[in-house]
């Protein structure tokens, strides 16, 4: 049975239309008001918006009569969202779900190659659901929100744009706006009416993973095109506000995700408040500014208090003293990471501020029904629940989701030309050529001559998923190949149509060997894609311990011919070495799928006059060393190898010689243990089981799963090993595993050693494997008969393996996911404890490789 909450007319109408003076809700439910010595702080830092986009007395009239006519359970509804992998069609007719989500790597019907007419069918099968009041008793519309962070970034075929840190290096506002404006188009070609865009984190450390999708280092850039973004996006409060042609935008994540201590992805960040506000607070100021209509919690933590549950921040700073009238919307699970809280139940969220739980995986369910039960309870004050949906009303009104057309029927549905369109790629082109950053230009040896014989070498230079890296079709930008992005052009193919038509060769060999000897190289190399999580790095050195473009670079030079390098990257990295084995060096970013653009500029004309001249600047200092991860204009000691806002434009003077330090200031002296299994996995380190295809999250201490069974056994202190039988009725594993992946090359480079105490509890007569893996399906195996004494059983012995038996086997050190992982398909039964990585210990290991 429903549960309706009536409140009179005067108490709502009180309640949607003074809701920037309110600072929240205690866990009483009674509405409490800053106090004067907070609201005197909280207005010296942070500043009342002017901000574009006012309320509407119809509009606001509306949401009085809905908040009277919904019952408990459809409000509570309003205020989830659940992911496409998640519910199905009736699930949103039967629960009528505020908004839904695609995540990076979700597609209708799970097909990566869903064309956009599939698209559009999902969302309007999901918009009808919606409005069905046969079942719910209400008719509110849906909304679907997607991550096109770079254009429709998920959709086959789409026009991908340069990656923020790229645009940043343009600094022209006015072409960010035209590109959001066909991002929208794009997006709503395919039934779309939300954008979780733009990201507007100012990135202080380049170790983060998310480092590209920061604008610049500098807030004035960041604050800019956070207007000019929710502008492109949403159209101009004063003409097209979310017309026909705009979607709703997202300025995120809400707030310092830039700022984390040494760039750890969702860590903590400890600035003060001023330079909370002054830093990266001035990306709200311009997209609240310009009518941005909702706001992303970020899953980073501000002095220790996870931000998705701050009310501080959520309710007295962003809407009480900012004024922000939208709806705050909550990360992947971000809810489950406050103190207290799981993905199911998080009432602090609510509390804090927070107005839809963002809630992919079953999660949904148990949650929907937490909130409720907590809301009758009193542990969530009714008016909390109205502000939350009067919030979300507020803003599908303001769009129109009650007016419009159904998602099949509206302006841009189903135009596929629009996915791609030739104009769309222009723009991207043109963003593209503005984007680059010319750091070395040795005797001016650009421009090139098109006429020329050019070899074009690097694992970039073909490669359109590489130069469009992370949030590209897949979530981290992985397993894609250039027939998944029909219509772009890699980087090679657009230098090959201009050099052939000016009457010269082109030669693409991606090892840089060729039969012609060329009068040019230009080699194309860079970092491999990733998204948030795997993309975070120990340190800045690019390459470290596989420097394979190096030795492509110092084979050509040493041969006596002229190198153009084109680097593809997601930050600034210590490429000391690179540059000094170039003649020429560019910063090419992730430019997306217009490589053409970069042809543009490096040549030319057929003619032999200037195309394009380098206008693009670093809005990142460029590090001295691969230490210097943490170098922004400002600080105090700064002292970048190039500063912000350099960029050689043809006939400037080049500043950099060939004998830069190539000492990476790299010191493994003090690296300790990394515990991976001490008593219990050590975070980030978490236990799975696979048995078969199926896969399970280890939280208990005894637990049988298909082929292996798993408890906990004592070997020192009580519970400090595991046991794991393998039954040999399927093939099963037992792996120590992160989230993202990990750096861990350091213990490589410091003589490394894995480290684990072993015991047989039976004789080891089957094939068991040790393995290690890392992201991009690398990994390495090696049979655990070599390595242990098999004549002892149930015994304890201590086993340790040169972390270099694994490298030569290509494990990739620098974003290990597993370093450690029992396989059989057999029968057998090990325990194990004590699992560590140890530097300094490979001469004296079980098993040494040198």
């Amino acid at each position: 049975m429903k549960t309706t909450f009536k409140l009179n007319a005067l108490a709502i109408a009180t309640l949607v239309g003074s809701v920037t003076a309110l600072s929240g809700c205690s866990n009483d439910g009674n509405v409490e008001n800053i106090n004067a010595e907070a609201q005197s702080k909280t207005a010296k830092i942070w500043p009342k918006l002017s901000i574009a986009v006012k309320k509407d007395p119809v509009i606001e009239a509306k949401i009085v009569d809905y908040l009277q006519k919904m019952t408990l359970e459809q409000k509570v509804a309003q205020m989830i969202q659940p992911e496409i992998r998640d519910i199905t069609v009736e699930d949103m007719r039967k629960y009528g779900f505020g908004s839904y989500l695609n995540g990076g790597g979700a597609f209708p019907n799970g097909d990566k190659h869903a064309t956009p007419n599939d698209w559009v069918a999902l969302a309007e099968k999901m918009y009808q659901a919606s409005i069905d009041d046969s079942v719910d008793g209400i008719a509110i519309p849906t909304m679907w929100g997607t991550d096109a962070v770079h254009g429709h970034n998920n959709v086959i075929g789409a026009t991908l744009f340069p990656h923020n840190i790229g645009l940043g290096a343009a600094n022209n506002p006015e072409l960010i706006e035209k590109i959001a404006a066909i991002t929208a188009v794009e997006v709503m070609a395919t039934g779309i009416d939300w954008v979780f865009a733009p990201t507007v984190a100012v990135v202080r450390d380049d170790r983060w993973g998310r480092t590209y999708e920061g604008y610049s280092e500098d807030p004035q850039i960041v604050r800019d095109y956070s207007a000019a973004i929710v502008n492109g996006l949403q159209g101009r409060a004063d003409s097209d506000f979310l017309s026909d042609k705009r979607v709703i935008s997202t300025v995120k994540h809400f707030i310092g995700d830039g700022g984390t201590v040494d760039g750890d992805d969702q860590g903590d960040n400890v600035t003060t408040e001023q330079e909370l506000f002054d830093i990266h607070a001035q990306g709200y100021v311009g997209g609240l500014s310009a009518g941005s209509q909702s706001v992303m919690a970020s899953f980073n933590s501000w002095h220790g208090k996870k931000n998705h549950g701050n009310k501080y921040l959520l309710t007295d700073v962003l809407k009480t003293r900012m004024g922000f009238d939208g709806f705050v919307v909550g990360d992947w699970n971000g809810h489950g990471q406050i103190k207290g809280c799981t993905n199911e139940s998080c009432p602090q969220a609510i509390n804090a501020g927070l107005d839809i739980f963002m809630v992919p995986t079953g999660a949904w369910k148990p949650l929907y029904e937490n909130t409720i039960s907590q809301v009758k309870t009193g542990e969530i004050s009714m008016d909390r629940i109205d502000d939350a949906v009067a919030r979300v009303l507020r803003v599908k009104l303001r769009a129109g989701l009650f007016d419009k057309p159904s998602p099949a029927k509206r302006q841009f549905s189903g135009k596929t030309e629009l996915i791609g369109a030739k104009e769309h790629r222009e723009v991207a082109k043109e963003a593209v050529r503005e984007s680059l950053v010319l750091l070395k230009n040795k005797n001016n040896i650009l421009p090139l001559s098109p006429k020329q014989n050019v070899l074009i070498a690097g694992d970039a230079a073909d490669n359109i998923g590489k130069q469009s890296g992370g949030w590209s079709i897949t979530w981290q930008g992985t397993n894609n190949k250039n027939v998944d992005f029909p219509g772009a052009t890699s980087i090679y193919s657009g230098l090959k149509n201009q050099i052939s038509a000016a009457g010269g060769k082109a030669i693409l060999s991606a090892d840089g060997t060729f039969e012609q000897r060329p009068d040019v190289a230009i080699v194309v190399f860079g970092e491999e894609p990733y998204a948030e999580g795997h993309g975070d790095r120990d340190n800045l050195e690019f390459e470290r311990g596989n420097k394979k473009s190096l030795v492509l670079l110092n084979s050509l030079k040493e041969q006596g011919i002229p190198v153009v390098a084109v680097f593809i990257s997601g930050r600034p990295m210590w490429v000391n070495s690179e540059l000094n084995a170039s003649d020429a060096f560019v910063a090419a970013w992730l430019p997306g799928t217009e490589g053409a653009g970069i042809a543009d500029v490096l040549l030319k004309s057929a003619d032999d006059k200037v195309q394009y001249n380098f206008t693009g600047k670093l809005s990142f200092s460029w590090p001295k060393t691969a230490i210097q991860t943490a170098v922004n204009k400002g600080d105090e000691n700064y002292d970048p190898l190039l500063p912000y806002g350099f960029g050689l434009a043809y006939g400037d003077k080049n500043v950099l010689a060939d004998d830069l330090d190539e000492d990476s200031k790299l010191d493994n002296s003090a690296l300790t243990n990394m515990n991976v299994l001490v008593g219990a996995p050590v975070a980030p380190w978490r236990l799975l089981l696979k048995s078969g295809d199926k896969i399970l999250d280890v939280s208990s201490s005894t637990h049988e799963f298909g082929a292996i069974k798993y408890r906990t056994e004592d070997k020192t202190v009580q519970e400090d090993a595991r046991q794991f039988d393998f039954s040999g009725a399927e093939k099963a594993s037992a792996e120590i595993v992160t989230s993202f992946a990990e750096d861990t090359i350091a213990y490589l480079e410091a003589n490394g050693v894995i480290s684990f105490d072993i015991k047989l509890n039976d004789e080891l007569t089957n094939d068991v494997v040790l393995a290690m893996t890392c992201s991009g399906s690398c990994g390495a195996s090696i049979d655990l008969a070599d390595i242990v004494d098999k004549s002892i059983e149930n015994e304890w012995q201590s086993v340790s393996i040169d972390l270099g038996c694994f490298a030569k086997q290509g494990v990739n050190f620098a974003s290990l996911t597993s370093p450690f992982s029992l396989r059989s398909n057999g029968k057998a039964s090990i325990s194990v404890a004590n699992i560590q990585l140890v530097p300094n210990k490979a001469d004296e290991a079980t098993l040494s490789c040198k």
